[in-house]
């Protein structure tokens, strides 16, 4: 499909920038990964006066130095994918400090229009910022915008897509002096750029100047591999740096950073910004919220209060529209058996298809709720308090209060995936810490666990569900500060680093925006369980089916049943009777099939932990993807029911199991909770570290995960 413009968002993390991303775009984007990196690309589309409009939204950066991969990633598709122009959203309430972006996006020369988001809070703090006059000293289109109500929505896109024809695709580079101590050099490397037509169908001269001056590796990267030139740059930047080590006693990056921030000032100076007179004798709403929900013995305790909350509105609203749907699968099992005849295919359908995705399925309405709560948490500014607060219990454990992100994104505040936890370590500067962090995310309780630990609540802890939950969580974050001070004092050591981190104002969240991101994350959730499950649902029902029990077993299952008819009893007595010989022979069927030989090999060791064969059955599906623990339960206990009279859910059918009980059920929940992460978190540990880490993190992760289990079911046997 083409596009009448492409416009690219840009802005520093916490601007706003993918709230109005969403408002613009809706249901109409598309979330993928860039070619060969592991950060996520999010494009959306939507319609403006007929016009086809095509938004790229860049991940959230502070500059455009090589220092991230987000902020590489940043400049590779400016730069490769030339978007007709670029909206670069930020704080109005912090505008001096969000411009430095804007600076370089002037100096790179690419077309820009200003983005002056949140322009209510700033309004609220008595700022009043003059956008006509800011434009003009710009030389870019500035418009005020509230991403959350929509307020400039209209007049943003109207004057984006104009600025973008007045430009047609031409690059204006911004010229700013840097003082008699870099200029002359930058002239100098810009001229030999400029004539050696190096690296300039790309970047403009003096830009490719000034990355050689910062020491941007990836630039001079590429500089290596196109001849002498390189040399001759590195030659001037090395005399230029040494010069101002000797008269200024710092670094060029640093005078330059400085020049940078000096026209910012020189701009904002100029009455772009006037307060009213009130303002200092008023405190901003977010330091009185701060003053309660970050102090010291408040703030942890809120936090617990909230968490506990969270989980305890989960089960409360969710108990109802989860029995619906369990009743929904319930009957679509009952109309299978009706409609298809017995064999092969009606097994496939109910107990492959339907007993098993359904398993998954049923959870949905829990997690949607949970996502809707992360959702208003996250756009309401308070999980970078979270963070905040965290530091100080994190620095203990050798970890860094930016770790708190990847383990809440993980599922610290359950509902997470740890993918994007993982992926989320990389903001971390020191690579011992996000090593640290990375080994220890999977611990979190995800959306792709919880259905496990639903289950196995319900079943056995449902007077308590709240309560157990809770727990859970707080297991989960105890064993992975444990697991990382014992890393980060033995096999990864290293000093802590000091943490910085903005926090943003807090917000009154809108309910279109977390709706959108609850919606996000939950369709992501069902259209896993349509799929991936789905598929590994289909594979474990025909592993659990094929090659089935030798003809001798089957005819003395069918003597025996024969046996029952001829014998004089009640006509219950014989119901029951044979009741019990078709489960018999429904387990004795899933024994001798693959799977079941599989989880008979595991059986001897597993015991210890209170797992039987099916329970190994499902282990093994869960390193694929956890919910499959769930859908393989769902088939296996469908397979070979032990009681078809109270077989309505998968909850009741563990419960009435002998070989269950809630020692076991805790016994596997903690198992679950430790045991090695699924296949796709595996691969992006090995893209975020290496696959020695990521193979590490697997077998310890399992041998922990087992040690914990048996400890916990044997001791619940010796008590019990």
């Amino acid at each position: 499909m083409s596009y009448a413009a492409t416009i690219a968002f840009a802005g520093n993390p916490n601007s706003g920038k993918t709230t109005l991303f969403n408002a613009l775009t809706g249901a109409r984007q598309r979330v993928g990964n860039y070619p060969g990196i592991t950060v996520e690309r999010k494009e959306g589309q939507f319609n403006f006066n007929d016009l086809k409009v095509n938004i790229i939204d860049l991940p959230g950066c502070y500059s455009l130095s090589a220092y991230s991969e987000e902020e590489l990633v940043a400049r590779k598709v400016l730069v490769d994918e030339r978007p007709q122009v670029v909206v670069d959203i930020v704080d109005a309430t912090k505008l001096e400090r969000h411009l430095y972006l804007a600076v370089q996006l002037f100096e790179l020369g690419v077309p820009v229009v200003l983005a002056l988001n949140m322009i209510d809070d700033a309004n609220k703090q008595g700022l009043r910022i003059d956008t006509a006059r800011l434009s003009k000293l710009l030389g870019c289109p500035v418009v005020a915008t509230a991403a959350r109500t929509g307020l400039g929505k209209q007049e943003l896109t109207e004057k984006a897509l104009a600025h973008g024809r007045e430009r047609a695709g031409k690059w204006e580079p911004l010229y700013i002096s840097y003082g008699p101590d870099i200029d002359p050099a930058l002239k100098t490397m810009s001229e030999k750029i400029e004539a050696g037509c190096f690296m300039t169908n790309r970047y403009p001269a003096r830009w490719v100047a000034l990355k050689y001056m910062e020491a941007d590796e990836d630039v001079l990267g590429a500089g290596r591999l196109l001849g002498e030139l390189h040399d001759e740059l590195e030659k001037i930047v090395a005399e230029t740096r040494e010069h101002c080590l000797k008269t200024l006693n710092t670094v060029p990056e640093a005078i330059i950073a400085d020049y940078r921030y000096g026209f910012i000032n020189s701009i904002l100076k100029q009455e772009i910004i006037t307060r009213e007179k009130t303002q200092e004798e008023r405190i901003d709403i977010s330091a009185k919220l701060d003053m309660i929900l970050t102090n010291r013995v408040l703030g942890p305790l809120i936090m617990v209060g909230i968490l506990y909350a969270m989980f305890f509105i989960t089960f409360t609203v969710g108990e109802i529209p989860m029995g619906w749907l369990e009743g929904l699968f319930g009957w679509m099992a009952e109309m299978g058996t009706v409609l298809i005849p017995e064999g092969l295919v009606q097994s496939l359908v109910v107990s492959g298809i339907i007993e098993g995705v359904g398993g998954v399925m049923g959870f949905v309405p829990l997690i949607a709720i949970m996502f809707v709560m992360i959702s208003f948490l996250e756009d309401s500014g308070y999980m970078a308090r979270v963070a905040y607060m965290l530091d100080r219990v994190l620095r203990v454990f050798g970890l860094h209060g930016c770790s708190a992100m990847p383990f809440i994104i993980s599922g610290g505040i359950a509902g997470g995936c740890a993918v994007p936890g993982v992926m989320a370590t990389r903001t971390l500067r020191s690579p011992k810490e996000k090593l640290a962090t990375l080994l220890t995310a999977p611990f979190m309780p995800c959306g792709a666990k919880l259905p496990v630990f639903l289950l196995l609540v319900a079943a056995f802890f449902s007077e308590h569900k709240a309560q157990v939950m809770f727990s859970i969580t707080l297991f989960a974050w105890i064993m992975a500060l444990l697991v990382s001070k014992l890393v980060r004092s033995t096999i990864i050591k290293g000093e802590p680093t000091p943490f910085v981190m903005e926090l943003p104002p807090y917000r009154m969240p809108t309910l279109r925006g977390v709706v959108i991101h609850a919606w996000e994350r939950a369709w992501q959730y069902v259209k896993k369980a349509g799929t991936v499950i789905l598929a590994v649902s289909i594979i474990l029902w025909a592993a659990m089916t094929f090659p089935g029990p030798p003809a001798e077993e089957v005819l003395q299952f069918e003597a025996q049943r024969q046996s029952v008819a001829a014998a004089t009893l009640s006509e219950e007595q014989r119901e029951t009777r044979l009741a019990e010989i078709n489960n018999a022979e429904g387990q004795a069927a899933i024994r001798h099939s693959v799977a079941g030989r599989i989880g008979t090999f595991f059986e001897p060791v597993s015991q210890w932990a209170g797992f039987d064969w099916r329970t190994n059955i499902a282990l093994v599906g869960g390193f694929a993807a956890k919910e499959v623990i769930v859908s393989t339960f769902g088939t296996a206990y469908s397979l070979g029911e032990l009681d078809p009279e109270e077989s309505t859910s998968l909850s009741s059918r563990l419960a009435a199991d002998p070989t269950w009980n809630k020692y076991t059920a805790l016994a596997l929940i903690v198992f679950v909770l430790l045991y090695a992460p699924c296949f796709v978190t595996v691969v992006t540990m090995a893209k975020e570290s290496s696959w020695r880490w990521a193979l590490f993190a697997m077998t310890f992760n399992t041998a922990l995960g087992f040690i914990f289990a048996v400890l916990i079911f044997q001791v619940g046997s010796l008590l019990s």
